[in-house]
Order: structure tokens, then sequence, then C-alpha cells
């Protein structure tokens, strides 16, 4: 298992102040780095790690510290910088090494220590043979992990909020290369951010929640667990059946009242020089919650400034491979999206992904949603837009606990989709509901309202109309 500390400091973590850091396990212990110098270890004289530092990151978005470490967390102002380290639980002291190195880095910058209680500035001795059962970093480019089996990659972590690191990013990509699962294993008061969720959403990928009372089971699914074969699988019963924890059907339901706001969105661009990317997202973020997005990042926490130059230059450097961006709102509104960038033969499709949270005294946005699908066939390529909502957390994290799956409000088919499928058979599809034409008549488009989000029965409905637009694009895109 791992254990977590962050410095979070004023100033930025220079070579001096790393190197002053790295003397918190005093002058016998091994200092090396792994992946192009991106992470700094703390070894023994064995080569085992103690402590993995990460680069630091200058985070500049309002409220995002506080998003990911709770509310009540010390936090300096932005801009500040963000190191974080990680110390195996395998070596009884290294938690305290962490601690020390943490201490040092703000101590000499100016900032503070998340958890606070694990800054100090002792030099913490540590064994230095080879009777230290901490593991050497796995071979090959998967970064270090707690477990690691031929068919699973399991990671340990508590923390209030797991979110989808740069270091977990590595992890999810390193996985899949060499046909691993990732197990992420948590105590049950830890959530989830919503990126990691949805990255660990579907096999063979989990969220383990290790529960004093119910052993191990999902987080997602609630399905009972065990370790069998190197790997989490679920518990049958007699009769072959999975077995469901009771722990994720019966927790409290404080927070059912509350809202999620969902927006699947694909759009198709013209490969141009002048395309700028980002745009049809900043037109749901304000439609939707009358702002535009705080900041954008490739990982959390995110930490740049929104700017859709950027994204497009970033995207447009990694191209013709794919790009996977995350977007965060305001602290006062929470929002945050994925943007998925990929070069098609004809173009560039942007598929992008958006949560915004409401209290249980707010009215989601819905009467927004048909003038947002207005704005997105008129000027930014929609293929299709799927409107959806939930009963979930305001704040955008997923607790282990049972959620109603999403209801659909609207399904929006794009001129492409409608050429597709025909304009006679798109205008006339099998509902109690017209659709709302949108679009020019030269390249219409539909808008179909599927309820308020409370009718499970709207999923019946937009089955039916996937079926009739038998030229549409798939609606989970």
């Amino acid at each position: 298992m791992t254990k977590d500390v962050i410095a979070l400091s004023h100033k930025m973590p220079d070579a001096p102040a790393l190197l002053a850091a790295l003397h918190a396990g005093g002058p016998d212990l091994g200092i090396g780095t792994e992946h192009d110098g991106a992470v700094i270890q703390l070894r023994t004289a064995a080569g085992r790690p103690l402590v993995s530092v990460e680069a630091p990151l200058l985070v500049q978005v309002p409220g995002e510290a506080q998003r990911l470490l709770g509310p009540e967390a010390p936090v300096p102002g932005v801009p500040f910088w963000w190191t974080e380290a990680r110390a195996t639980t395998a070596v009884p002291e290294a938690d305290r090494l962490a601690g020390s190195l943490c201490g040092r880095l703000s101590t000499l910058l100016g900032g503070t220590v998340w958890p606070p209680d694990a800054a100090s500035l002792d030099v913490v001795g540590t064994p230095l043979g080879d009777e230290v059962s901490a593991h050497p970093e796995p071979a090959g480019n998967l970064p270090a992990v707690d477990v690691l089996t031929d068919s699973t990659a399991v990671v340990i972590a508590d923390r209030p909020v797991i979110p989808l690191t740069a270091w977990l990013s590595q992890i999810l990509r390193a996985t899949t290369a060499s046909d691993r699962a990732l197990h992420i294993v948590t105590p049950p008061h830890v959530r989830l951010s919503l990126p990691l969720r949805t990255a660990l959403t579907g096999a063979p990928n989990r969220w383990v929640v290790q529960h004093p009372d119910c052993g191990y089971y999902d987080g997602l699914s609630g399905a009972v667990l065990r370790w069998q074969d190197g790997t989490f699988a679920p518990a049958r019963t007699e009769d072959g059946e999975t077995a469901v924890a009771e722990a994720f059907t019966t927790t409290a339901a404080a927070q059912v009242a509350e809202h999620q706001l969902l927006v699947s969105f694909r759009a198709h661009h013209e490969a141009d020089a002048g395309l700028v990317l980002g745009r049809g997202l900043e037109e749901i973020w304000q439609h939707l919650t009358g702002t535009s997005p705080a900041g954008w990042g490739t990982a959390e926490p995110v930490n740049l400034p929104w700017s859709t130059r950027q994204l497009t230059d970033l995207a447009r450097d990694r191209a013709p491979g794919a790009s996977h961006l995350l977007a965060v709102g305001h602290p006062d509104r929470p929002a945050l999206a994925s943007l998925r960038v990929t070069r098609t033969a004809s173009g560039v499709a942007e598929d992008v992904t958006f949560a915004v949270g409401h209290a249980a005294d707010e009215e989601p946005p819905l009467h927004s949603v048909e003038a947002l699908a207005r704005t997105l066939v008129a000027g930014h390529d929609l293929v299709t837009m799927l409107v959806s909502l939930r009963r979930g957390d305001r704040e955008l994290t997923a607790s282990p606990r049972f959620e109603a799956p999403p209801v659909p409000v609207s399904f929006t088919l794009g001129s492409s989709g409608v050429r597709d499928t025909g304009l006679a058979r798109a205008g006339r599809p099998p509902l109690g509901v017209r659709p709302v034409r949108l679009g020019t008549e030269a390249a219409p488009a539909f808008h179909y309202p599927l309820g308020d989000g409370t009718d499970a029965e709207a999923w019946n409905t937009l089955g039916h109309l996937t079926e009739h637009l038998e030229g549409a694009a798939d609606v989970a895109n």
C-alpha cells in the first residue's frame, strides 16, 4: 500500500529545494529517477523504492485543491505548486519520510502540507538492507504498484477523493498495453473523482472497496469480490448468481435528492488549419452553468486556466494520436468534462462528456437544453447529443453505494445523421412528442424531447428512436 503526502508551495520546487527535501532520510539513502525523469525516488542501498516524488505541477485553477483534498484542506491561493509524494507502507518509516520530505519543501518554499499532521522536519532513519520488503519498480513501463500479477495491477489508496492523476493515467495505459486489469482498493469512506470513475467503468478494471463488515466488493456494481488466481473476481452464490454486498444497497441516502445533469456530445469537423477545438464544450458550459470552464489539463488536479487555443495546440502536437483532456468549472458550480480528440479519415472528431451538479433545492436547467442544441447544430458541427439527468452527488464524486442510472431528457441528431437517415424518416419518429426541427433548410437537424429526467420509460422511448434512426451515429459516442 502507498500513503500519499502532498506539498502545496508558493514557490517552484527547484533543484536546491528538492535536494534539501530528499535528505529527509539522511545521507545513506539512494536517489533514482523513473519515467524519463518525471519521478524521483528515495531508495535503499539495495535499490528498493521507499518514496516516489512526482514532478511538481503548477496549479492555476481556483478550488481545484479543495475539490480533491476536501473543503477544509489548508491550501495556498492560486497559483501554487503541487508536489505529490507516495510512500510505500511496506516499510513503517516510509510515510514519515514522505512527511518530512514535504514538510521541508513547504518550509523552504512557503505553503502547506496535506494531510497537515504528516508534515515534519525530522531526519527519518530507515532500514537499509535487503530485509526491506518494499518491491522494486516492476519491469517494463508499468509504474510502481502495490501488487502485480500476470493479470492484474493493484493499487491500494486512502484519501478523501481518488483523482485521475498523471500517475494513475500512466498505470491505466500500461495495464492496457500489458493486457492487465487495474484494481484500485480503498476503504469505504473514499470517493472517486468523476474522471476516474469513468475510466474504471467496465471490465476488466475495478474499484474494490474493503469494508470491515462485508469484506471486498465492487464500488460501482456492489458485487462481492474474492481474491482468486491473482485477481479480484465476483463471488457466486450457491445457485451461481453474483452476490451483492449489503453495504452497497443499505447506505444512507443523504445525497439522493441532489442531481447531476449529463451531456454526451459528438462533433465532427473538417480538417482545417484554423480549427479551434473546445468551443462546443464552451457553449455547453455557458448554456448550463452561465460561465465558461475555469481550467483544463490532461490529468487531475486540473491545472491550466481555460484556453481553447492552448488545448488545440496540444491536440495538434499529439496528432495523429488521440488526445484525452479534462476541464473543470468554478468552485461555486461543480462541473467537469472530458474531451477526446481523434483524427478521422475525413476530419477531426470531438467527443465530450459533461456533468454539472445541482443541490436538492436547485432546478437543473432543462429549459436551456433546446437552445443549446440549436447553437451546437448551427455553429459547432454537432453529430449527436444525448442529455440525461441522474440523482447523484452535487460535487460529482462517486461513493461506493447504489446509484440509479441516468434518465434520458433529450436526443439531438445533427444534419449529417439526418442525411444518412433521410429527412422524412428522421422527422417522423415513433414518439408521442414531435421533434423540433433545427438547422437550415439545406442542412436540417432534429431535437427529440424525451422527458424531464424522472421517468425511466424514457429509455424505452430512446431505444425505439435509435432503432428508427438507422443511419444515426451511436448514442453512446
